[in-house]
């Protein structure tokens, strides 16, 4: 029970600062809304840091996140009816943050118990997650500023564009590099191998995937190449 609760207080230490500082910089700083949903989306995203750091065991972490979508449903839902939240989360349609937030700590859900539960390895619950997170962060911001030339492919998303996919692939295949990186057991050329692998699918899975559903599709994308492609590698 001791490290259960050491894990919920290293988890609050980090959300409650971020989301304190987030209202005073909204409140007093101008940031163009799409720079203003990103930041809050790699604060969502750091926080998957504390939830494997600080629990000791997978299903502790499972627990907690499972529990926090019991929390924040209600929650969201309350909120949601108040113009000044939506105003301030800058929703494009009505339950739009809710159903991010929902999706994306079921995902932590899910990860934690694939990567860390079944395969005892909680690096690669980063690794899976972030080869979406930080790739759809920084293509949504480089698609909305640089976009100018859409992809025409089947069954790919007309409004998505060359030069954000571009930069999904480039961040996804950094941010997946770098954590395998840090978690050792694979040399530099096969680090490079599967980070580029996993960014080029979790990249494509993010242009077919429709209705911000890519928060579940690509992180099970990313599962599906690299937990094989690390096992056959013996890392």
């Amino acid at each position: 029970m001791q490290e259960f609760l050491h894990g919920i207080f290293v988890f609050a230490a980090y959300l409650i600062p971020a989301a304190i500082i987030m209202l005073l910089v909204r409140k007093f700083i101008k940031i163009p809304d799409e720079l203003f949903r990103k930041i809050l989306h790699f604060i969502l995203l750091g926080a998957y840091i504390p939830l494997v750091f600080a629990f000791a065991e997978w299903w502790m972490a499972a627990i907690f996140a499972a529990a926090l979508i019991v929390v924040l449903f209600p929650a969201l839902s309350i909120a949601e009816k108040i113009p000044m939240f939506s105003a301030f989360v800058n929703e494009r349609k009505k339950g739009e943050f809710k159903s991010s937030m929902v999706l994306a700590v079921g995902m932590m859900v899910f990860s934690v118990c694939v990567c860390w539960g079944i395969f005892a390895d909680k690096m690669l619950t980063l690794a899976c997650v972030y080869a979406w997170g930080v790739g759809d962060a920084f293509a949504a911001l480089a698609g909305k500023r640089f976009g100018k030339h859409k992809i025409n492919l089947p069954l790919a998303d007309k409004k998505k564009s060359w030069e954000g996919t571009a930069a999904m692939i480039l961040s996804s295949f950094l941010s997946v590099a770098i954590v395998l990186a840090f978690r050792g057991g694979l040399g530099i050329g096969e680090v490079i191998v599967v980070s580029l692998l996993v960014a080029a699918v979790s990249s494509y899975v993010e242009l077919v995937t429709k209705g911000g559903y890519d928060t579940l599709t690509c992180p099970i994308a990313a599962m599906a190449v690299i937990i094989p492609l690390v096992n056959i590698m013996g890392g």
